[in-house]
């Protein structure tokens, strides 16, 4: 749910993070998903609980090892998705080329905020914390 959080809203223009901002992010999001007892931390006992969750994930058989097979199932999950990532770039860049040039302006990409319009259901152009969570809803469907 949290990366639905994030993804919505880096889409809706509400954190537009730099690198070094976007890195801490991803470290404080790490952090957040693994230290289950909320010190602060990462036990090893809590990264001994995650390699055990992305073992049984990869064991899709459930017999105990992890083969060839399964190696190569997860690869291809991982190449699916790339893909899946490749072509919704693609379809939001031709979205954004308003004027069909081939090409996306700055004041294209700055316009063209289709999440935010959708999110903003009241037409004031802001987001409430109610019209935040209607998105958040959204993407948590689409991405479970």
């Amino acid at each position: 749910m949290k990366r639905s959080v994030l993804i919505a809203a880096l889409l809706v223009g509400l954190a537009p993070l730099g690198a070094a901002q976007a890195q801490d992010l991803s470290g404080q999001r790490i952090l957040q998903r693994i230290d289950t007892n909320g010190d602060g931390v990462i036990s090893k006992d809590e990264m001994t609980a995650v390699r055990e969750r992305v073992f049984k994930r990869l064991d899709r058989n459930g017999d105990g090892v992890i083969d060839e097979k399964e190696i190569a199932s997860a690869r291809q999950a991982i190449k699916d998705r790339a893909e899946v990532a490749q072509a919704r770039v693609g379809n939001r860049w031709r979205r954004m080329d308003a004027n069909g040039d081939g090409k996306v302006s700055e004041q294209e990409f700055a316009s063209s905020m289709p999440l935010f319009d959708l999110a903003d259901r009241d037409g004031d152009d802001k987001l409430s914390a109610d019209e935040i969570a209607s998105v958040r809803k959204l993407i948590a469907k689409r991405t479970n």
